[in-house]
């Protein structure tokens, strides 16, 4: 069953394209000017959300390097023990909302420090693979329309994030069993 899986698997994607590509052909649709006239489109896009995504980067920074999620972690420390949340994990959860590769490289160290296989580094990894880039994806789907008040979605998103920290949490200490 398995390898009938990873064989269908491996031709999906060519049998996607080529399905793509006999569609148009029938329908006689000009795929090479269709293509490159999607290609402009998207380079458009991708310099309007240039921008956004540079200030993003550089709030990041800023946030890191100043030492303001230092200074955020210490005053959170009692809400992180009344939830068990590890101060070494916390700046993973606070960051991933926000960026994607700064939360990575945190991961990486609490990996370098404590080992992947640690109960600190399941519970990075489960914390990343539970949460998302809620700022970046806002930042780049929004303003790539144009929507300018996501206050609600903002609010949701971040909500979302702090429930998967709270079942990242749950799930590693209690379901895969490595104490509280």
């Amino acid at each position: 069953m398995q390898s009938t899986l990873i064989h269908v698997s491996e031709w999906l994607l060519p049998i996607l394209v080529a399905t793509i590509l006999i569609t148009g052909f029938v329908r006689r649709i000009p795929l090479y000017n269709t293509f490159i006239d999607g290609a402009k489109s998207g380079f458009g896009t991708a310099v309007r959300l240039i921008p956004h995504l540079v200030a993003m980067m550089v709030a990041v920074q800023v946030f890191r390097v100043s030492g303001a999620m230092a200074a955020v972690i210490h005053w959170m420390t009692p809400v992180l023990h009344l939830f068990h949340i590890p101060p070494e994990v916390a700046p993973l959860g606070l960051l991933r909302p926000i960026s994607g590769q700064g939360s990575l490289a945190l991961m990486i160290d609490v990996f370098k420090k404590h080992g992947p296989d640690s109960a600190l580094g399941l519970l990075a990894s489960t914390m990343q693979a539970s949460t998302d880039t809620t700022l970046y994806i806002l930042t780049v789907y929004f303003g790539s329309v144009g929507i300018r008040n996501f206050r609600y979605a903002l609010s949701v998103g971040l909500l979302a994030d702090l429930v998967a920290v709270l079942a990242s949490v749950l799930a590693v200490y209690v379901f895969m069993g490595h104490g509280l």
